[in-house]
């Protein structure tokens, strides 16, 4: 019963949504009934578009996230160990941080043209930020005090770090890589904004150019039903995550 709650405003959005377009009260070219938006779905999804345009974009979105989470993850770890190197480089990061990747569009299609590396480049911009700043929060505020026990106890560095910092930080990371698939797709847009003849975001964008919103809804619905996907994921892996806790390092054996 809790489960079926969550689904209880959606129901309740579509079916004032329904009321509104049978009572006319919305304008059927600006905000298509839900009818209307199912049956372009089901078009779409019958004529295989809709499944290429997802394939094509879920490959930009996770090509970025991977690419970004083998570049932020060691350099958080990195500088996060390092405390000189934070001071220095946390400035420029910062400053960096505020700059939207759409903004950088013109720059990037004059360094990479305006292939595939330009709309990969949107992606990491966006997805870069969210997994290095948690994964650094992870590093940094680890318990010092169970540093200090590991350091009686006679750990090495690296088991210092393997078996108590990274567990430690795991929550951290793993909300940072909630964040940045979350953020890949916010970009997704703005990526297919460079020359696209393919995925969701261009799917969007020349539905709106013909006129065609139902198929525009159909797009945004797409986009936010797999990101609730990629959530509920990210969720299940974080309430699996319990085991892989500090305590599991220090029972009996490993001492």
């Amino acid at each position: 019963m809790k489960k079926l709650k969550i689904f209880l405003l959606p129901a309740l959005i579509i079916f004032f949504w329904w009321i509104g377009s049978q009572l006319n009260i919305f304008n059927d070219y600006i905000m298509p009934s839900p009818q209307k938006v199912l049956e372009s779905a089901y078009i779409l999804i019958k004529k295989g578009s809709l499944q290429q345009h997802l394939m094509v974009s879920l490959y930009r979105v996770l090509s970025g996230f991977v690419i970004t989470f083998v570049i932020a993850f060691p350099l958080a770890i990195i500088v996060g160990l390092n405390q000189t190197v934070l001071k220095y480089l946390m400035p420029l990061l910062q400053f960096i941080r505020h700059i939207p990747p759409i903004a950088l569009i013109p720059l990037l299609i004059l360094w990479f043209g305006i292939g595939e590396m330009s709309k990969l480049s949107v992606i990491i911009l966006a997805t870069f930020f969210p997994i290095f700043l948690n994964t650094l929060n992870g590093i940094v505020n680890c318990d010092k005090n169970l540093i200090e026990v590991g350091k009686v106890y006679g750990f090495s560095k690296k088991n210092i770090f393997f078996k108590i910092i990274l567990p430690q930080a795991m929550s951290s990371v793993i909300v940072g890589m909630q964040l940045g698939l979350g953020y890949s797709w916010r970009s997704l847009m703005g990526a297919e904004l460079i020359a696209a003849s393919s995925g969701i975001g261009y799917m969007i964008i020349e539905a709106e150019q013909l006129s065609r919103p139902d198929i525009v809804l159909v797009g945004i619905l797409t986009i936010g039903f797999i990101g609730c996907i990629a959530d509920y994921t990210f969720i299940k892996i974080t309430e699996n995550l319990k085991f892989f806790n500090t305590e599991d390092f220090y029972g009996g054996s490993h001492y």
